[in-house]
């Protein structure tokens, strides 16, 4: 920072200082003025220029400096110099303070601050460029934050000076005239009864509801700006087209009929989706045969001996598409139209915020939601292409069991597929570039996982990262770097499970410039909205999750807030959503873990249950893992749960149900859970928390009078006393 920067950074420290140390915070109070005021207004009526110029430099330096006190000054312009001359000098002086603010902001700090941050800043940057403007607008007509902090941050953004002025002033203009008008009719008050005078309280009121309908204009101009090149149909044919008919689909049509709105529900592929024909159902039903696999070679463990176990590896691809079979009708077309969904397969096509095309066929509609889930991701490996690789989508084709499978990918999916396989006999091996399997779960979590997993013969690789698929001695290699040197692994077959990617193209989104966020989904807001109002979007494409249940909860919201688009809309809620890895043993969680708790600052307390003393447990034969449950501390309030065990999944739904509803452990501890199941962990994980916060010195007190009752002599120790507790 160079000396003239340092000199300003210097003065400005100074002034501030010498008003807080000065107390001239004192002048700036309303009370003041009141005592003051007949005084300040005589000289105002004798010397209105002076006045209004002393007025107007005081203004700037406490705006300029970022001081308490601009609202008073605004009052206090309405009550000495009148609704308009007082608007006038308040709006400008207003101005130009926060001008120099932003000025100072900028010669001081934003070379820094983009020097320190520039690759942070990178999106907010590209933002303000481009609609710079019309955030501060919103800024300054809704005063979400404080106007001085405003002023502050802009600086360091590449807003241009003149913008920050022209629209500073138009912006608070609004604001400035009610404060101003509110000056006016405090000015006047002589007496109690004058508080409730007419003019005062409709100052009040307009105080009260200008954030609210300055938040409905700045609403209506982004709309006006992103639609007005769109004819907007006089009469539509639908209130609501929704484009994908997965899980998020499927639930915003479902709603949608149900609240007799007309809505049609387009697919161009297999109705039910990922979930129903690549994801859930299929991966579920394949783990379920690979745990009977697992379950009868341990039947020794049991009395119970299974001689000659054989997997037909067809038969369970085959018992696969049965399931499928069974489960699709529940999503076909022809339950969604007896439903009184307008259901079309077909390829959609969005060309307007108010239509969609779809084989030729031009359907209008008020507002449409995106529901078209996701695909497998295929990294950019060099040579993949040359192998018949397998994805979580063409997995299921298979009708051979591979010798060596090789896994790419240490997530949920990546985890739950090797585990089958390896069940089934094949030679697994699991490579993740990563240091950890599920790096989302705690690091104690992925260790037990993967120990079970190497349990299971499967080749465990983490850290080491792909670099190319080659062909060695006619052998299918994929070449890792792993700690510097190269690792060899050899496979028959090679299933990709590093992620999914949303599908956000080919139906018309890039022609509207529906932008995508950098995690690759769509931009939306808080309402599931993208830039244009009544275009929403729901599971996969909206994220920030990739569950079938995730998908589910956000399609409610999508779909009310299309409905009741300019009535009435709700912010989509996240607080509590659990997620499931169906591996053996399960894992499951719900709100914080550790890990996210210590990287957000978040203080808690850990309480552990250990499930290798559950009954239940023991009886099944499934005694090991924990449950492990985050709380405020000294506070029974959940923070968050982690189970890892047999049946995770269907555990964790109490802990689901105690944080949405706000239940704290003691709710679950005094709750009767029958015995002997797997769910009374829950309650003794309750309890091991309330065996750790019992209050010591009223149970020394107990053990005194209890001593008492059996007539025991005292000594002065716990247990022995000659008389009752005082």
């Amino acid at each position: 920072m160079n000396k003239t920067k340092l000199l300003l950074l210097a003065l400005v420290a100074v002034a501030i200082a010498a008003f807080f140390v000065f107390d001239l915070g004192q002048f700036l109070d309303l009370a003041y003025f009141k005592a003051q005021q007949s005084r300040l207004q005589s000289a105002v009526d004798s010397r209105p220029l002076v006045s209004a110029g002393l007025f107007l430099i005081v203004y700037i330096a406490v705006t300029a400096l970022s001081l308490p006190g601009a609202a008073v000054m605004t009052l206090v312009a309405g009550a000495l110099f009148g609704l308009g001359w007082g608007t006038l000098l308040a709006s400008f002086a207003s101005s130009i303070g926060a001008t120099l603010a932003f000025l100072t902001a900028r010669f001081v700090l934003r070379d820094w601050v983009q020097k320190q941050y520039g690759q942070r800043l990178k999106a907010i940057n590209r933002g303000i460029e481009k609609d710079g403007a019309f955030y501060l607008f919103t800024l300054r007509l809704v005063p979400v934050f404080p106007f001085f902090v405003i002023n502050l941050v802009m600086g360091l953004t590449p807003i241009r000076i003149a913008t920050f002025y022209v629209v500073s002033q138009i912006g608070m203009l609004a604001g400035t005239l009610v404060y101003v008008y509110a000056g006016t009719q405090i000015a006047t008050i002589e007496h109690v009864s004058d508080v409730v005078s007419p003019g005062l309280i409709a100052a009040f009121v307009l105080l009260g509801l200008f954030p609210l309908v300055a938040r409905k204009l700045v609403e209506r101009v982004a709309s006006h700006k992103v639609l007005k090149g769109y004819t907007k149909p006089r009469r539509f044919d639908r209130n609501l087209i929704v484009i994908g008919a997965g899980s998020a689909g499927l639930v915003t049509a479902y709603i949608a009929a149900a609240v007799r709105a007309r809505v049609t529900l387009i697919e161009k592929n297999r109705m039910g989706g990922d979930c129903l024909n690549y994801g859930c159902v299929p991966s579920k039903t394949m783990i379920r045969s690979a745990r009977v696999a697992s379950l009868m070679r341990r039947g020794g463990e049991f009395g119970v001996h299974a001689d000659n176990i054989r997997v037909d590896f067809a038969e369970v691809m085959r018992r696969i598409q049965r399931v499928i079979a069974e489960i699709e009708p529940h999503d076909s077309v022809e339950r969604y139209r007896s439903l009184g969904v307008d259901t079309i397969q077909g390829q959609a096509r969005i060309t307007s915020p108010y239509t969609v095309e779809v084989d030729g066929r031009t359907l209008t509609t008020r507002s449409i939601v995106i529901a078209t889930g996701a695909r497998p991701m295929v990294p950019p490996i060099p040579g993949l292409e040359t192998v018949d690789y397998l994805t979580s989508d063409t997995v299921w084709d298979l009708r051979e069991l591979p010798d060596r499978l090789l896994v790419l990918g240490g997530g949920n999916i990546g985890c739950e597929l090797s585990q089958a396989f390896a069940c089934f006999g094949s030679q697994v091996t699991q490579v993740e570039m990563a240091p950890r399997l599920l790096t989302r779960e705690d690091p104690e979590v992925s260790a037990y996982l993967t120990a079970r997993l190497a349990a299971d013969g499967i080749d465990v690789r983490t850290d080491h990262t792909a670099q190319a698929v080659e062909q060695r001695d006619g052998a299918n290699v994929l070449v890792c770097e792993h700690k510097g040197r190269e690792v060899a692994l050899m496979f028959d077959r090679i299933l990709v499970a590093v992620g999914r990617t949303p599908n956000t193209t080919g139906f018309g989104l890039e022609d509207l410039g529906i932008e995508i966020a950098s995690t690759r989904t769509l931009a939306l807001n808080e309402f599931l909205q993208t830039r244009y109002p009544n275009i929403f979007a729901c599971g996969d494409v909206a994220g920030p999750y990739q569950f079938t249940h995730a998908a589910a909860h956000q399609a409610w919201y999508a779909a009310v807030n299309a409905l009741f688009l300019g009535i009435r809309r709700f912010k989509t809620d996240y607080s509590v959503i659990p997620r499931v890895t169906f591996t053996d043993p399960e894992i499951a969680h719900v709100g914080l873990n550790e890990t996210q708790a210590e990287q957000d600052g978040v203080a808690f307390e850990i309480t552990r249950y250990d499930l290798g003393e559950l009954d239940r447990a023991i009886a099944e034969g499934q005694a090991h893992g924990f449950v492990k449950v985050l709380t405020v501390p000294g506070k029974d309030r959940i923070l968050g749960a982690t189970i890892v065990g047999d049946h995770a999944g269907e555990l964790i739904g109490e802990f689901v149900t105690a944080m949405r509803h706000k239940l704290g452990l003691n709710k679950i501890l005094g709750t009767i859970h029958a015995y002997p199941t797997l769910i009374e962990a829950n309650k003794y994980a309750a309890g091991e928390w309330k065996r750790a916060h019992a209050p010591e010195r009223v149970l020394a007190w107990l053990e005194r009078f209890h001593a008492w009752r059996r007539g025991s002599a005292s000594s002065g120790k716990p247990g022995q006393s000659d008389g009752p507790p005082a």
